[in-house]
C-alpha cells in the first residue's frame, strides 16, 4: 500500500527472546556490525599492521630451560669456541702488520685534485642552457576542492566536445533549398533571440535551438510555411535538454500566435529528433566561450562584450559552417584587442589548440559583421544595448588597419 503524505514509516522491530542473557547477544551483534561499517569510529577502530608483526611469530621468543647434564656440555663448548677466537685473532693481526702500506699523499697533490674537481663541475654547468618553459595558468586548479564542477576533468570535457565538433560539421544547405534563402533564416533566428529573452531562457538553450535548425534544414527539403513551425519545435527540444523548467507546448502555441496546432508542434518535434538520429547533444559556441573567457580571466564585462560578437554570428548563415571551438577563440579575440588586455597569451593557446595566425582572418570577419550591422535585425543590438549587458553594443568597432597591427604584434610575441 503506499504510504499518504504526513505519515511516517514505521521501521520493522526486531522480535527479542524471552531467554536470559538474549539482549546481551543482541547488543554485542550491533555493537560487531558498527565496527563493521565503520571502521574510522574509536572504538571500532581497525589496528593498523606493520611488516608481518603481527601475523608471524617472530616477535615470540619461547624461552627453554635446559637440563643440568646438557648445561655443563653447553658451557664447556662455550669456553673452547670464546679460546679459538682469541687465538684467530692475534693471528690475524700479526698478519695485518706483515702488509706493505701505501703512503698517503701529500696536501699538495689533494688541494690539486679538488681544484681539478671544481674546475670541471664550473666546466658542466656553463655548458648547459636554461630551458625556457612557457608560463600556462592552470585555471582547473583551484576548483578542485568543488566536486560540482568537475575541475579535474573540465580539460578532458572540453577534449572530448572539440572532437565531437568533427561529426556536426554543417555544409551551405541553402543552394538545396528551393523555397528558402538566407534571409528569411535570419529572421527566424531573429525571432527565436526574441523568444529567449521572453521566456528568460539560458543562451545554450538559443545556440543549440538554431544548430538544431540548421542541422534539420540540411538534411530535409521544408516550405517557408514551416519555417517559424521548425524554430519552435527546434525551442521546444533544446529547453526540454538544457532548462530545469521548460516551458510547455501552450507557450510556444501563444508565441507563434496560434498560427500552428498543437498537434503539429509534436508532429514537428518528433520529425526532427528522427531526422537527427536523437543526437542532439552538439557542441556550441557559447560553452566554448565561456570556458576560454575564463583561461583569461577577463572581467564579466569582457566576456559579455565576446557574448555579443557570438550571438551576432547566430544571424548569418556564412558562419554556420565554422566550428563552435574555432568561432569562440575568434570572439575572444576580437574583443581582447578592443579592450586592450594583452592579446593571446601560451594560456588561451594551450586550452583553446588555436594560435593567433590561425584566427586572424575569422576575426576579421568578426570585426567587419560588428562593423556593418544589418539594420532588419535588431533583436541582438537592442538586447545588448541594455544596461544589464552593460550597453556593449554601442561600443565603437576597431578600425581593420588598426585591428591588423594589433593581431601582427601577437603573432610576433608568440614562440
Amino acid at each position: 500500500m503506499p504510504v499518504s503524505r504526513g505519515t511516517k514509516k514505521t521501521s520493522k522491530i526486531p522480535k527479542l527472546s524471552s531467554k536470559p542473557g538474549s539482549t546481551e547477544n543482541v547488543r554485542s551483534e550491533k555493537e560487531s556490525i558498527q565496527t563493521k561499517r565503520s571502521p574510522s569510529s574509536p572504538q571500532g577502530a581497525p589496528k593498523k599492521r606493520s611488516a608481518f608483526g603481527d601475523i608471524t611469530n617472530a616477535n615470540k621468543i619461547q624461552t627453554v630451560q635446559p637440563k643440568q647434564k646438557e648445561a655443563g656440555k653447553t658451557l664447556i663448548k662455550k669456553a673452547q669456541k670464546s679460546t679459538n677466537v682469541t687465538t684467530n685473532n692475534q693471528t690475524n693481526l700479526k698478519s695485518v702488520d706483515k702488509i706493505p702500506t701505501k703512503e698517503s699523499p701529500p696536501a699538495e697533490l689533494e688541494q690539486k685534485d679538488v681544484q681539478k674537481s671544481e674546475e670541471k663541475k664550473n666546466n658542466f654547468l656553463s655548458e648547459e642552457k636554461p630551458v625556457e618553459i612557457p608560463a600556462i595558468d592552470d585555471i582547473d586548479k583551484e576548483n578542485l576542492e568543488d566536486p560540482c564542477l568537475s575541475a579535474e576533468y573540465a580539460k578532458d570535457i572540453f577534449d572530448y566536445l572539440k572532437k565531437r565538433e568533427e561529426k556536426f560539421v554543417i555544409p551551405n544547405y541553402m543552394d538545396k533549398q528551393s523555397d528558402l534563402n538566407k534571409e528569411m533564416r535570419a529572421i527566424l533566428v531573429d525571432w527565436m533571440i526574441e523568444v529567449q529573452e521572453n521566456f528568460e531562457l539560458n543562451h545554450e538553450t538559443l545556440y543549440l535551438a538554431v544548430k538544431l535548425v540548421d542541422h534539420f534544414l540540411a538534411e530535409t527539403v521544408c516550405m517557408r510555411e514551416t519555417l517559424q513551425l521548425i524554430g519552435s519545435s527546434a525551442m521546444l527540444i533544446s529547453s526540454k535538454f538544457e532548462e530545469r523548467c521548460p516551458p510547455c507546448v501552450d507557450d510556444f502555441m501563444y508565441i507563434c500566435d496560434d498560427a500552428y496546432k498543437r498537434e503539429e508542434l509534436i508532429a514537428m518535434e518528433m520529425n526532427i529528433l528522427k531526422t537527427l538520429h536523437f543526437d542532439i547533444s552538439i557542441p556550441i559556441a557559447y560553452r566554448f566561450l565561456r570556458r576560454y573567457a575564463k583561461c583569461a580571466r577577463v572581467s564579466i564585462e569582457t566576456l559579455t562584450l565576446a557574448r555579443y560578437i557570438c550571438e551576432l554570428t547566430l544571424q548569418e548563415l556564412d558562419f554556420v559552417p565554422e566550428r563552435a571551438s574555432h568561432l569562440a577563440a575568434a570572439c575572444l579575440l576580437l574583443t581582447v584587442s578592443m579592450k586592450g588586455l594583452g592579446g593571446w597569451t601560451p594560456t588561451l593557446q594551450y586550452y583553446t589548440g588555436y594560435t593567433a595566425e590561425e584566427l586572424v582572418g575569422l576575426v576579421k570577419r568578426l570585426n567587419r559583421l560588428i562593423t556593418y550591422p544589418d539594420d532588419k535585425l535588431k533583436a541582438v543590438r537592442n538586447k545588448y544595448s541594455h544596461k544589464v549587458f552593460f550597453e556593449v553594443a554601442k561600443l565603437k568597432p576597431l578600425d581593420m588597419l588598426k585591428l591588423q597591427e594589433i593581431i601582427s604584434e601577437y603573432v610576433e610575441k608568440l614562440p
